[in-house]
């Protein structure tokens, strides 16, 4: 008997999903297990396997083509069986959007007031010319401008007032060479159009900009900036990778700093989660990383127990896991605290929105070269500047400040990560 596979739900944030690739034509075989197609979601492209044996009647979504979850994805069943039946009752079962009532027609203006002009339609058949209303405040003429249906369509199209253009067809009748050859008073260009392209939204985009609106018009967020002395964490950072075989970045020193600071700091490490906040004992980094059609955050889980290299091996294999879209849902769930670093891309400082259930987010900005103050004399030294974006409900001022406060004391002396 034929059977209906459904697009998939793959991931917590998934309303819909595209068909990135079919793996099997109609009319092929497939056994439980076979990859049937490939499912791109907004945060990977995942392979979608059939928990059935038949044959594939029917395909429902195209390659290329966007559907919700739940809808129609295949039908599986017995070679020859019609499956009319199926499609028939699964169209009866969707619900049919209401029609929105008609607008009530405009209201009439006081008869004191004298009604703006309005340009007439384009009715007359294509010989015939087009009368169009022309402002009092237009110079040069008065009463009717004539001109062919054509010039009058290219003329609003370019916005150009035909009451400004000279007309050089029969009787003076605006025709399409006075539209081509037009150059307004101010001195514009003749044959200049404005353009541009649209871009279908990706699954990504969509649901980055669903959650991040959410997050920022529900959580009230408030900043909190700090300047951390890098000058140690430099010298530290050197002394490391001049081990054969080791690479740290200053990025995998801010995520063990970050871990150890929210340790210490439980009530950072926390969520709304509407009737309770949720203070978690187990530290799980989100890390940002940017891929072409947005962000995406893999989760370095217990970073506070994790070395500066392996927390440096794990970000690096999940930021080439993003660029490919091979990351799996275990990758980027269940992360307690977000840090967002634009520092190798050369900015300064910057705020984040925080990434929910997250009660805060950590942006970092880059390593600046400035003078700094040491035993009262004017040196040359490395600041970072830090902003830490928490949600009120969870997180007050003072309690950020403490966060802020340990995480500086890490970086500004790094040793104490390595006891």
């Amino acid at each position: 008997m034929a059977e209906i596979v459904r697009m998939p739900k793959l991931s917590d944030t998934m309303t819909e999903g595209v068909v990135a690739a079919w793996h099997k034509n109609v009319g092929d075989q497939v056994s439980m297990g076979d990859v049937l197609a490939e499912i791109e979601t907004d945060k990977a492209t995942m392979d979608f396997e059939s928990f059935q044996d038949g044959v594939l009647l029917h395909i429902g979504v195209e390659t290329g083509s966007t559907a919700a979850v739940d809808s129609i994805l295949a039908i599986l069943g017995q070679k020859g069986e019609d499956v009319s039946a199926l499609l028939a009752a699964d169209a009866v079962a969707e619900v049919v959007a209401p029609v929105p009532a008609p607008e009530p027609p405009p209201v009439a203006a006081p008869a004191a007031v004298e009604p703006k002009p309005t340009p007439v339609p384009i009715v007359a058949p294509a010989d015939a010319p087009v009368l169009v209303s022309v402002p009092t405040a237009a110079p040069a003429r008065s009463g009717k401008v004539k001109a062919s249906p054509l010039a009058a369509r290219m003329a609003a199209e370019r916005g150009i007032d035909l009451g400004s253009v000279t007309g050089t067809g029969e009787g003076g009748r605006i025709v399409k060479r006075d539209i081509d050859s037009y150059v307004p008073a101010s001195g514009g260009v003749s044959g200049a159009v404005e353009s541009h392209s649209d871009h279908p939204v990706s699954q990504m985009r969509k649901v980055i900009a669903r959650r991040l609106a959410d997050s920022k018009f529900t959580a009230p967020h408030f900043y909190l900036n700090l300047s951390i002395d890098m000058e140690a964490a430099v010298a530290a950072r050197v002394q490391i990778n001049a081990e054969e075989g080791v690479r740290v970045s200053f990025n995998d020193m801010v995520v063990k700093a970050v871990a150890l600071s929210l340790k210490k700091n439980p009530a950072v490490n926390s969520a709304w989660m509407g009737d309770v906040i949720r203070t978690n004992d187990h530290v799980h980094i989100g890390v940002a990383v940017a891929v072409e059609d947005g962000l995406l955050v893999p989760v370095v889980r217990h970073a506070d127990q994790k070395s500066f290299t392996q927390i440096g091996a794990e970000v690096r294999d999940f930021a080439g896991k993003a660029r490919d879209k091979k990351l799996q849902p275990a990758d980027w769930e269940g992360n307690t605290f977000t840090i967002s670093n634009l520092g190798m891309f050369g900015i300064d400082e910057f705020t984040a929105i925080i990434n929910p259930p997250d009660a805060c987010i950590l942006a970092i900005g880059g390593i600046q070269s400035v003078p700094v103050v040491r035993d009262g004399a004017v040196v040359p030294g490395h600041v970072m500047k830090v902003t830490l974006s928490c949600d009120h409900r969870v997180v007050d001022g003072a309690t950020g400040a403490a966060f802020l406060q340990d995480l500086k004391a890490y970086l500004e002396t790094p040793v104490k990560m390595l006891a």
